[in-house]
């Protein structure tokens, strides 16, 4: 796995003009904004894709066939693509934090305590591994360019089947999800973050087995 990371970063090199990029975005908006939570996720989530960019890559004229004949199997190299997703992620979260912190240093009248910056920016780190969680499969099954499509095509089926539950349990149950949802909001912050962090753990290992399955039945 390590080397498939060593690989991976060397390729993401090829791009740290547009890394330069978004992180210049991000200063902007943070220092001359009083939104430090947009730009801190639109960082963190930003980076940690970078991770299905190396998919392109290893697709490209097909070189997933030369890469198998080495000794890396399947399942290995799923996992390295979960991990730098990951690793990019939380690393792109950390230097937004320090971002952050620094804007608000500066910034005296800057409207949000600490405590609550550090709250609330870390509710985005289970956001992110949601993404990935959902992103990498489609992308494992059917490569960058129909990966894209498939993704808008499952998320409007996750939609109307979203709401075909809802109808039905309001109209079986007399029991509304989303009014249940709303309820959450009355329990304390540091509580709604920690059942987040549970939910996207429990989210990210299913979607590993169901990507370690698609790499196993894909051919090429």
């Amino acid at each position: 796995m390590k080397g498939l990371l060593i690989k991976d970063l060397k390729l993401m090199m090829m791009q740290k003009n547009f890394f330069i990029l978004i992180l210049l975005i991000t200063m902007g908006m943070m220092f001359f904004s009083d939104d430090v939570i947009f730009p801190l996720g639109f960082l963190s989530f930003v980076v940690s894709l970078f991770a299905i960019s190396t998919i392109s890559y290893d697709d490209f004229d097909n070189c997933n066939a030369f890469l198998f004949t080495l000794p890396v199997t399947r399942r290995i190299y799923v996992k390295e693509k979960y991990s730098l997703g990951l690793i990019l992620g939380c690393l792109a979260w950390c230097l937004a934090m320090l971002l952050a912190f620094i804007a608000k240093s500066i910034k005296p009248e800057f409207p949000m305590p600490l405590s609550d910056l550090f709250l609330l920016a870390l509710a985005i780190l289970p956001m992110v591994f949601v993404i990935l969680s959902i992103m990498l499969p489609f992308h494992l099954k059917f490569g960058s360019e129909n990966g894209r499509l498939a993704l808008i095509v499952a998320f409007a089926l996750i939609a109307l089947i979203g709401i075909g539950i809802n109808e039905g349990m309001k109209w079986i149950f007399n029991f509304d999800i989303l009014q249940w949802l709303n309820s959450l909001q009355s329990l304390e912050f540091g509580t709604v973050v920690i059942i987040e962090f549970i939910i996207s753990l429990i989210i990210l290992v299913i979607s590993l087995n169901i990507s370690q399955l698609i790499m196993q039945k894909k051919e090429f």
